[in-house]
């Protein structure tokens, strides 16, 4: 697979149990509280976050206007959470980019490699637009990540409704490290375009997921192998969000939207658990 070579799109931390406990905690705010040092599967796309961030930065740099970054997909494929006090090394390669009228679309795989060996136990492939992005050559390949788990049979649809609040927006923002203003400051959202701030995009992901992984994985959120959709619309706060959640037969894979009364947020959610462990709660 062809990739885009940049300077140096790698980055070491370690993440630390506050870290964990704080992420997975503003996840789910309004829900039972988690399991103690387990973190939230879409920790994994905080850890990924800054480098993407530098490497659009670093890509757009010498763009003659501002470029502004429109989130459209999210693939993440994973075999354990982060672990408290583990030091992750984070890579980036650039797969494809896509000259559009707007912009340019792009997509980044980045992989999360651990203190267990040298293969990556999370790989994460993000597709955005780069709104005024106009010197990008094209190349390539942006179509994202593999092709979301097949559902085997059908079981009992479930639905959850929530109203974000600006204040559990705002603890979202600094769990996770993403303080753009459009989700912080009102003044700034209405110069971007928006009525109001609106809530992450991937907060509201990561709801979904602490949803499903309560209801069809007992609360197990190392049980998650992977998950993916595509955002269609932001979500303001103080109305309705609903999460409408299928599983399978075997409640193994869980397909989910999440809409407000003006229409779908996030569509072609899906959600992949493990098997649960012999003698474990399913």
């Amino acid at each position: 697979m062809t990739t885009l070579s940049l300077p140096s799109p790698v980055r070491t931390l370690t993440v630390t149990e506050p870290e964990i406990t704080d992420y997975r905690g503003a996840a789910r705010r309004g829900l039972p509280t988690a399991r103690p040092g387990q973190a939230s599967p879409v920790h994994t796309f905080v850890l990924a976050h800054t480098v993407a961030e530098q490497t659009v930065a670093a890509l757009t740099a010498a763009e003659p206007g501002p470029v502004s970054v429109v989130h459209l997909g999210q693939d993440i494929r994973t075999l354990r959470p982060v672990r408290p006090g583990e030091q992750v090394t984070v890579t980036l390669d650039v797969l494809g980019i896509r000259r559009e009228p707007r912009g340019a679309r792009i997509a980044l795989r980045v992989r999360l490699t651990g203190e267990d060996g040298p293969e990556p136990f999370a790989e994460l492939v993000i597709s955005a637009l780069l709104v005024g992005a106009t010197l990008l050559e094209p190349f390539g390949d942006i179509a994202g990540g593999a092709a979301a788990p097949a559902p085997l049979g059908a079981g009992e649809p479930q639905t959850a409704v929530h109203a974000l609040t600006t204040d559990w927006i705002t603890t979202y923002a600094h769990a996770s490290g993403d303080l753009n203003p459009i989700h912080l400051d009102e003044d700034a959202a209405r110069a971007a375009g928006f009525d109001t701030v609106i809530a992450h995009g991937m907060s509201v992901v990561a709801l979904a997921v602490e949803e499903a992984t309560d209801r069809f994985a007992a609360g197990d959120s190392a049980r998650v192998r992977g998950l993916g959709c595509r955002f269609s619309a932001p979500v303001p706060p103080g109305i309705p969000l609903e999460i409408a959640l299928q599983p399978d037969a075997e409640a193994r894979v869980v397909r989910f939207t999440c809409k407000t009364p003006k229409g779908a947020a996030v569509k072609s959610g899906w959600i992949e658990f493990a098997a649960p462990a012999p003698g474990g709660p399913r």
